[in-house]
Order: C-alpha cells, then structure tokens, then sequence
C-alpha cells in the first residue's frame, strides 16, 4: 500500500471515529432521561379549536371555530380553572394594555372579532371592556349560528386578577402587541409581588417589550423571538459538544416538533441539557403556526417516546386523561 493511499484511509478512519463519537455523545437512547412524564401547557386555558388551513395575521379565527363541544371562552377565569381541574401544569394567557392603563386578558388587539365591540383595546377603558360579550363573534358555520353569543358578558378579567386566582399555580404571559411601553407596563407590576410569586410567572411576546422586562426584572423567566433564535443558532453550532450557550440559560423554547430534530441531542438529551441551564422546553404541534397545540388523541403520536418536557395544548382536557390515565 502507498503512503498516499495509507494517509487518505487514516483520514477516512479519523472522520468515521469523530464522527460516530459526537452521535454517540448526543444519543438520547444513551443519555437522555426517560423516566419523566409531559408538563401540559395549558394555552388560554380551554380553549375553542379551529381548523388551521387558511390561516393569517388578518384572519378573524372565532369566525371559524369547530363546533363546540364545551362552552368555555379562551383567556376567561372558567376556562382556566378548567385546565388545571382537567391537569394542566401551566397556564399561558394574553395580555393587552387598556386606555387607562390596565392589564387585561384578551387575546386580540381589536374588538371586533370576537366581542361585540369595536375599535383597539388600547382606545377603551377597563369598565368599557367589561360590559363587552366575549363570546359574540363565536360561529363554526359561516355565521348561521352564534353558539357562545351572550355566554361572555363581564368574562374580561385583569393579570392581577389571574394571579390572585391561582396563587400557587405556574403561569405564563403573552405580550401580544410589540410595544416596549406594554412590557414597561408588565415590569413595573410583576415588580410589586414577592420573590417566590416572580418565580412561578414567565413573560413572552415581543422582542422589545421582553426586553424591557428583562432588564427590569432579570429574575423573570422571559422569551421572545429573538432570543430563542439566538439561543438555538448558537447550540446548533456547539452543541455537539455539550456546550448550552448563555443565550440559552433560564429562558424557555416554544419549539416545533418538526424543527426540535435539528437539535443536537433530540428529544431527550437535548431537553435534559435545557433543563440543567434552568430553561424549559415547550413542544408545539407541527409547524408551530398560529399557536397549534396536541389537541386530539392522535396528535401524540408524534410525541417523541419518553418526553418529558411541556406540551403546549388548547385542550387539556382532552389530552390529559390520555397521559395521565
């Protein structure tokens, strides 16, 4: 054999080794941990499904719902001790910022969708929204029926009022519009309660209102866009190695299913890492478009086998007596 032909097969040797040596590193089946069970996210609470084909940012989703088969409204007190009577661990739910200058729970940025409302949230004041139906714009036929019309009178509720009702219970919160004046808003709240309260309250939405909190409140489990993709571009890069960036650290990850096998060490090596950097890592539906949750049986068949970490759902009650019989 030739010296070219020698040096070329210890190269291709190295190559294999190195190779087979990260895979095994980031294997799962030898090093992730497989004895846990889901967390559910409940998203809204229980919330009213609807197909997702079509959907955009201008589409008015609660004039497309399937037909119900419960009465709740999303974001409402009802829905949400739903969810946790039916085993959720968390709560997320939506925040806006009224004229007067509340923290109220919806979902849209205008009225006139879902309530029979119209105009921003942000142009009316908190006794206005209260005298507002919820449930009006409900219709899972084209607007032939309106199930829940008249079943959301005086639902509006305030964060304040939600954190007061689960005192003891996770929750997350959505800024829904990008402004760094709402997460102002948000911080200079959250500042008010006590040390072990901040630590079961997380904050996503917005790049620049999640900024603010933050740099306000940096004990405040918070995530954005632009920090779950700095985090994930830079553990694609080395995560082979083991290595979490700082990117990376006590955050949380709303991550498709889909792209979570991109991920070094996916599913569960990979979640493991997250969890020892104190950050959490949600599973979406799919694609993860417009808040596609595991809403039926079937959709946890593509649960990865032995997941541990969250489950992002609209209907808890659906699926927690499926994993927790």
């Amino acid at each position: 054999m030739n010296r070219r032909r020698r040096r070329l097969l210890i190269t291709l040797g190295v190559v294999l080794l190195t190779t087979a040596g990260l895979f095994t590193a980031n294997s799962s089946a030898l090093w992730g941990d497989d004895d846990g069970r889901p967390l559910l996210l409940a998203h809204r609470g229980i919330a009213q499904t609807f197909p997702l084909d079509g959907v955009d940012n201008n589409t008015c989703t609660a004039a497309r719902i399937h037909p119900p088969d419960h009465a709740y409204l999303e974001n409402t007190l009802a829905s949400m001790r739903a969810a946790f009577e039916a085993g959720a661990d968390m709560l997320e739910f939506d925040v806006q910022v009224t004229a007067d200058d509340r923290l109220v729970v919806f979902h849209d940025s205008t009225l006139e969708c879902r309530t029979d409302g119209s105009g921003r949230i942000r142009d009316h004041t908190l006794a206005e929204l209260r005298r507002l139906d919820l449930g009006h714009g409900y219709t899972a036929d084209g607007g032939a029926t309106y199930p829940l019309r008249g079943k959301g009178s005086g639902l509006l509720v305030t964060v304040e009022e939600v954190v007061a009702a689960f005192p003891d219970r996770e929750l997350l919160i959505d800024l829904k519009n990008d402004e760094a004046d709402e997460g102002e808003r948000l911080a200079a709240y959250l500042a008010t309660l006590p040390a072990e309260r901040l630590a079961t309250i997380g904050v996503y939405g917005g790049d620049a209102p999640v900024e603010v909190v933050r740099s306000r409140l940096p004990q405040v489990r918070a995530t954005s866009r632009k920090i779950m993709k700095s985090c994930l571009t830079g553990y694609l890069a080395l995560g082979w190695s083991g290595h979490v960036p700082g990117a990376c650290r006590h955050t949380e990850l709303h991550l498709p299913e889909r792209y979570g096998r991109l991920m070094w060490g996916w599913p569960l090596l990979f979640a493991d890492r997250m969890r020892e950097a104190d950050t959490r890592v949600i599973l979406v539906a799919g694609d993860g478009p417009w808040s596609a949750g595991f809403d039926r049986p079937e959709d946890l068949e593509t649960m990865p086998a032995g997941w541990s970490g969250w489950l992002w759902t609209n209907r808890t009650d659906r699926i927690s007596p499926v994993l927790r019989p």
